[in-house]
């Protein structure tokens, strides 16, 4: 049974709050990043690939979001999947998004890291780690006013890149062309690289302890912070396509500012580098938000050290799972591969996925309501075993780990 005796968390986010710390996720440092390989990957699918992706997060959303009206509790699908199939499946969703996600936290830390001083890459992921684990600290309010500042920054860059590429005399429509150049596995890798960025409304759901009027409040923000940002991710997507076409997209190291440099504002690029480093701290805020909520769920449970279940009296926020948390992402911004990082993480979000459209699915017998989570679960498994072998590997490696480590714990508390 999950222990929740001692202080509990505030419930302080209404849905404003809730769809800008969704956007805070989505519209983050992915949109600076992910369109590069997934062009390379999909060539002329690259438009088809962000539909098959906005698909499968639709269900993906539809899903938490019907979960999450019945069980507004920290953790998300790790409370979903307990709760529906059964208690180790809700532990193998919390084990693949807290490893996941932190891998994905320092992926978001580096990325600031190599916006604001390449040359000091990791020193300066270490410090973003450390700010930002402190301004959690202080409470989900002041984290929900940070990220609306940085959403609206991010937002902003981001018009600015959609107007000069779409106005500019090198935007041509004959670049937008639709074909299958990658094939159908490179649109579907394409598309699990793009999901990577669109999972962020699953921080809307594992802050569900913090919601004001969950049952109505998380229904109406996870579609809606996903709608906006599938509105921004096309017409970004249009633009530099339109100014790079397939192929130099692909072949780009920074897609936006390569593309605000080739439509003739070399000038604006300075500011696309910025918007990348604010966009990036904004995606680190939130994950680590949500990962220090689904490491408290299960530490209630005792599936992790129970000490990380302590919510701070006055804060009311996890604060020994959220200083734990920032302590192993610092450790691994200072240490791993920003590519690394991000493949690994799409594969433990993509399996996460997986079992809350299996736990969505168990609400209800009609066929017409078990369709979108059933389209959901095959999405999320045919993305992530079309993703890098080296990333299906360490993903599926890391996934039997944990299912052996719970086989074990069970076995000795027998």
């Amino acid at each position: 049974m999950t222990d929740t005796s001692g202080p509990q968390l505030r419930r302080t986010l209404g849905v404003g709050d809730a769809v800008v710390i969704g956007l805070g996720s989505m519209v983050g440092a992915g949109i600076f990043a992910a369109l590069a390989p997934a062009a390379h990957a999909a060539g002329s699918g690259l438009l088809l690939g962000l539909a098959v992706a906005a698909v499968i997060a639709y269900c993906n959303a539809t899903s938490s979001a019907r979960l999450a009206a019945l069980y507004p509790a920290s953790g998300g699908t790790y409370v979903y999947g307990r709760e529906r199939l059964g208690e180790f499946w809700g532990y193998l969703a919390g084990w693949a998004f807290v490893v996941g996600k932190t891998a994905s936290c320092a992926a978001m830390a580096l990325t600031v890291g190599a916006y604001v001083w390449p040359g000091q890459a990791h020193a300066v992921a270490v410090a973003a780690v450390v700010l930002l684990t402190a301004v959690n600290y202080g409470g989900v309010q002041k984290s929900a006013w940070l990220t609306r500042a940085i959403v609206g920054v991010v937002l902003a860059v981001l018009a600015c890149v959609v107007v000069v590429c779409l106005t500019s005399g090198q935007a041509g429509a004959g670049r937008l062309d639709i074909g299958l150049s990658g094939g159908v596995g490179g649109v579907l890798q394409a598309a699990g690289l793009l999901f990577f960025a669109f999972a962020g409304y699953a921080r809307i759901a594992t802050l569900g302890e913090e919601v004001r009027d969950p049952a109505r409040t998380i229904p109406r923000a996870i579609p809606l912070a996903l709608g906006i940002a599938l509105v921004v991710y096309a017409a970004v997507a249009v633009a530099v396509l339109s100014v790079l076409g397939p192929k130099g997209l692909g072949d780009a190291t920074a897609p936006l500012a390569d593309a605000v440099r080739a439509a003739g504002f070399g000038e604006l690029v300075p500011v696309v580098r910025a918007g990348a480093a604010v966009a990036a701290l904004g995606s680190l805020l939130a994950l680590v938000l949500g990962v220090s909520r689904t490491t408290l769920a299960m530490a209630r449970d005792r599936h992790l050290p129970g000490a990380l279940a302590a919510v701070h009296p006055r804060f009311r926020v996890p604060h020994r799972a959220e200083l734990a948390v920032g302590a192993v992402v610092a450790v691994l911004a200072a240490t791993v591969d920003v590519r690394g990082a991000i493949g690994f993480s799409s594969f433990g979000v993509l399996a996460y996925y997986a079992v809350a459209n299996a736990s969505a699915w168990t609400l209800d017998a009609r066929p017409a309501a078990r369709a979108l989570p059933a389209l959901g679960l095959a999405g999320c498994l045919v993305l992530a075993f079309s993703l890098p072998w080296v990333s299906v590997t360490a993903g599926a490696g890391v996934l039997a780990a944990g299912a052996a480590a719970y086989g074990v714990r069970r076995w000795a508390g027998r």
